[in-house]
């Protein structure tokens, strides 16, 4: 039942993004250069985009973001939803300078309110972040500052987010 659940509201977060192209499935394309991201065009001015990733052995993970970018001010949904284990739903803000995105991620999970400061670009059709890292004495995750921009989202269209 829970699977079905998780296909179910990962259908409704990817049908609530159109688009005009096919949707691609992330593979095993979680990992980019880092230098991919230096030659990105500035592609953060006025636009409502959703992004997918999928990860784990069968692409059971699965991530959604959906952006709408105005006047350098971002808003946003981000759903992280593991198969099989409690999942993170929630709201991203922050602003945009260039193609480089500042956010903070608030969401829910187990009953709990929480937030992550996240960095992302992005790259022609894909979103790239800075992968979390775990602070074992805080007990929370938090933006690897040191790590390069690795995880890598692929486009699935544009987006519906309210404005």
């Amino acid at each position: 039942m829970k699977y079905f659940n998780l296909l179910c509201t990962a259908s409704l977060l990817i049908a609530s993004c159109s688009s005009n192209s096919n949707k691609t499935e992330n593979k095993d394309a979680s990992k980019a250069d880092s230098s991919e991201v230096t030659a990105a065009p500035a592609a953060a001015t006025d636009t409502s985009r959703c992004f997918l990733l999928t990860e784990g052995k069968k692409n059971q993970d699965t991530t959604t973001i959906e952006l709408a970018i105005k006047n350098g001010k971002v808003i946003g949904q981000m759903n992280w939803l593991p198969y099989q284990k409690d999942s993170r739903k929630g709201t991203l803000t922050g602003t945009a300078k260039g193609d480089t995105i500042n956010a903070v991620w608030n969401f829910m999970q187990e009953g709990m309110k929480d937030t992550i400061g996240l960095k992302l670009v992005l790259n022609g059709n894909r979103l790239i972040q800075k992968p979390l890292a775990f602070d074992a004495k805080t007990g929370r995750q938090h933006t690897d500052e040191k790590a390069g921009y690795t995880v890598v989202y692929k486009e699935t269209g544009a987006g519906k987010v309210k404005k």
